[in-house]
């Protein structure tokens, strides 16, 4: 819970002046919608028993439907906590997962748009995707892929769903030839460290009980972590000859993305070599959009959280040990890594799901989008409303300004 401000801050921070509250505000309300949409439907299709002829690829809505037997006592998925913790805890997830795809979109799409989105995202792709996951679905059971705490089903999903919607959006009016700098770095380096605090929750508690392989998460988060933040600063102080506040925070998120799916299942070497090379990674992958200008991913969404979710994705298949979860090779039927024995096994494995989580993605997020277009006229907010800031023409407010002549009158500003 603490993760979604603090995502919001991180955005904000890179976001302009003149959007800092629209920018917030499409984190903060998945807080808002991913609740009700959860509590009613959601943990149900994502928890639940495989609906009937879908073949592991989704949960029975009608089985948990308004939380109904949702109680104090334990159940198979989480047999050391209550059912009601396991389903907040799992509820976070929902959250900041759609709230990610905010940062590819912010200053130019419509909040309507973008809150329809989310809602219909989070139905039709999210809560599936968990259950093929984490709920006993398709790509755990039948193909023994990995993932300890969200590789594919938070970062993959949404780092190639923000690459979508940016082709679909279009450039912000003024990339290219307009200075679109962040306008606030103390508060983005506010929300990596939240981001930071709140990741050990995120990783460690996926482990759903106090034991050896919740420490060894906690560990490995931080050393990946760290070692990424370095790796990252070392790269501009090399090329740029000055090492960046903005990279260091740029590189402790990569390191984060990277370690989500692996953090359980690898040893300190293997969290380290992850956290060192996801940023050299994920630095080239947003070099090369900004050198290739096709797309406007505006704060790096896909170039960090899709390809560091890749990577760190794939890397689960290269460093995986029994000798830290006994679970690999036992009750997920999985392999050691290619680094520990197991060949090449578990690495084709991961390839496969990497691979199911972007066509998904793909797929779902282009008909929605188109959806959600028709439905609100359009996902992008007018040429005009873009020149003023979306904080004044979505919301009726601003953000630091103390003249409120542009506000409009509906806002309750005297």
């Amino acid at each position: 819970m603490l993760m979604t401000p603090g995502l919001a801050f991180f955005y904000g921070g890179l976001a302009r002046s003149k959007n800092i509250l629209s920018t917030l505000m499409m984190s903060f309300v998945a807080l808002g919608i991913i609740t009700i949409q959860w509590v009613v439907y959601g943990y149900s299709v994502a928890f639940s028993s495989d609906l009937g002829g879908f073949m592991g690829f989704m949960g029975d809505p009608k089985t948990y439907f308004m939380l109904k037997d949702v109680g104090g006592d334990p159940v198979a998925l989480a047999p050391t906590i209550p059912h009601t913790i396991f389903m907040m805890f799992q509820m976070t997830f929902a959250i900041i997962t759609p709230a990610l795809i905010s940062g590819a979109v912010v200053e130019r799409m419509k909040f309507s748009a973008y809150c329809l989105f989310i809602l219909l995202w989070a139905t039709f792709f999210y809560d599936p995707l968990a259950h093929m996951v984490w709920g006993g679905g398709f790509i755990s059971a039948k193909l023994h892929a990995l993932d300890f705490a969200g590789g594919t089903v938070v970062h993959i999903s949404s780092g190639v769903s923000a690459l979508i919607l940016a082709f679909m959006l279009g450039k912000r009016k003024g990339h290219g030839s307009e200075e679109l700098r962040p306008h606030n770095l103390p508060m983005v380096l506010t929300g990596v460290a939240l981001l930071w605090f709140g990741w050990f929750g995120f990783n460690a508690g996926s482990e759903l009980a106090a034991d050896g392989v919740a420490g060894q998460a906690f560990i490995n988060t931080h050393i990946a972590t760290g070692a990424a933040a370095m790796s990252w600063i070392l790269i501009e102080w090399f090329k740029y000859k000055k090492p960046s506040a903005l990279g260091f925070g740029s590189g402790a998120v990569a390191g984060l993305v990277a370690i989500t799916p692996a953090c359980g299942f690898v040893d300190v070497k293997g969290a380290l070599i992850i956290g060192l090379l996801v940023s050299p990674i994920c630095f080239a992958a947003i070099q090369m959009k900004n050198k290739l200008n096709a797309y406007d991913d505006a704060l790096d969404v896909f170039g960090v959280h899709g390809c560091g979710g890749m990577f760190g994705a794939l890397a689960t298949g290269l460093f995986a040990t029994d000798k830290i979860n006994s679970n690999i090779t036992g009750a997920l039927g999985s392999a050691n890594g290619v680094f520990y024995g197991g060949g090449m096994t578990q690495f084709i494995h991961q390839i496969e799901a990497v691979l199911i989580t972007v066509v998904l993605a793909v797929f779902f997020t282009f008909v929605l989008g188109k959806i959600v277009g028709l439905i609100t006229g359009g996902l992008r907010a007018s040429a005009d409303d873009e020149e003023n800031g979306l904080d004044v023409t979505e919301h009726g407010e601003v953000g630091y300004s103390s003249d409120t002549s542009t506000v409009p009158a509906f806002a309750g500003v005297d």
